[in-house]
């Protein structure tokens, strides 16, 4: 079965109330597609989101959440709360977690598997710094990534989202072939090939996705900033199909 492309918006630390009309306005395109669309808001707006959402084609998520399900854990949220607020999906290991949070890869397993336990999907990221691809460590730090974050397990379900990390806020973006190569390096790595989606994210915009959604081994997009702009979204989405 071909796999659905999916593109995610990762809003970040961005958005009011006052920008859920933003939602009402993604519902047309989110009809039009073939693939998936996602917004991860953060986690004040999850609830409100999901009652603007309701009845539209949008599917929400998560930017992270703990690993436990509940507990004394000020400031934290958890990955039922997130289901519970109308969360399908959570980005887990997203490279700011991992830099400015010090997020190690075995901490990024053990939220997919908090996350999977309460029903959501996890959208796991893994990529290398810009000093680590110029030393010809790409995809070691990947493969290793890889081994560390991945939950086991007989029908687990998860997506990966390769961001080179020098490509995000950048406005750099990897070249397709470098894209190419590390999606299918992805594959060979993963113990469900041919079913599990890997995504790209790194400044994802609408003048490099329909080339970047083009690739045989992208399926789909993580979109950062750009999510953030009705126009620029709706013309990503409008790339996948």
């Amino acid at each position: 079965m071909p796999r659905r492309m999916l593109i995610a918006g990762n809003w970040k630390m961005h958005g009011l109330r006052a920008d859920l009309g933003f939602f009402d306005s993604l519902a047309a395109p989110a009809a039009r597609s073939n693939a998936e669309v996602l917004i991860c808001p953060p986690a004040t707006l999850l609830a409100a989101a999901a009652e603007r959402c309701a009845g539209t084609d949008i599917l929400l998520g998560g930017q992270d959440c703990h690993t436990n399900a509940t507990g004394a854990h000020t400031g934290d949220v958890s990955a039922p709360m997130l289901k519970d607020a109308g969360a399908r999906y959570v980005i887990l290991g997203h490279s700011e977690r991992r830099s400015d949070h010090a997020e190690s890869s075995e901490l990024v397993c053990a939220k997919a598997d908090a996350a999977l336990a309460a029903g959501l999907t996890p959208i796991i990221c893994v990529g290398e710094t810009l000093e680590q691809r110029e030393a010809g460590e790409a995809f070691d730090v990947v493969g290793a990534q890889l081994s560390a974050s991945l939950p086991a397990g007989a029908g687990t379900e998860f997506v990966i989202a390769y961001e080179p990390v020098w490509a995000i806020g950048t406005g750099l973006t990897a070249s397709a072939d470098d894209v190419a190569r590390m999606h299918a390096f992805i594959r060979t790595r993963l113990s469900k090939p041919a079913s599990t989606r890997v995504i790209y994210g790194g400044s994802v915009k609408p003048g490099n996705a329909a080339e970047l959604m083009a690739l045989d081994d992208v399926d789909g997009a993580l979109v950062g900033g750009a999510s953030l702009d009705i126009d620029a979204f709706a013309a990503i989405i409008a790339t996948a199909g």
